[in-house]
């Protein structure tokens, strides 16, 4: 039960497809997790319709891991991103894939401004035996 939660939000994001494609934000999600060595169970992302009719709508999406989840809304009319990153494991640290895979989604929407959060969550309590 032990893992790293990161939460963070991204500001001044360059406008591109990350921002307004669902379609774009799933590859990038699903590559990223692969490249941190996650196991990916499921995912669902959708795209929002702009809300001014002029400017593209935002995309939402969330991967669930075995390792536990990543969820990422986009605001291309704030040019911003928000992200919520917890990886766990009954048996071992991950808060190695947990950093790689928000280094990755970082560098891919490239922020000007970040405020991020890092939480260790759970107890170390002892596995139990089988009855």
């Amino acid at each position: 039960m032990q893992g790293l939660h990161i939460i963070a939000d991204l500001y001044h994001c360059p406008q591109g497809d990350y921002l307004h494609s669902a379609n774009a934000l799933r590859a990038l999600c699903l590559g990223a997790c692969a490249a941190a060595g996650l196991s990916v169970l499921g995912e669902h992302f959708y795209q929002f319709d702009s809300f001014d009719h002029i400017q593209p709508g935002g995309a939402t999406g969330a991967v669930v891991l075995a390792e536990s989840h990543l969820a990422i809304h986009t605001w291309p009319e704030r040019d911003g991103a928000t992200l919520d990153i917890y990886v766990c494991n009954v048996t071992g640290d991950n808060s190695t894939r947990a950093e790689h895979l928000y280094a990755s989604l970082i560098a891919a929407l490239k922020p000007a401004d970040v405020l991020a959060k890092r939480v260790w969550r759970g107890k170390d309590l002892p596995i139990k035996a089988a009855a």
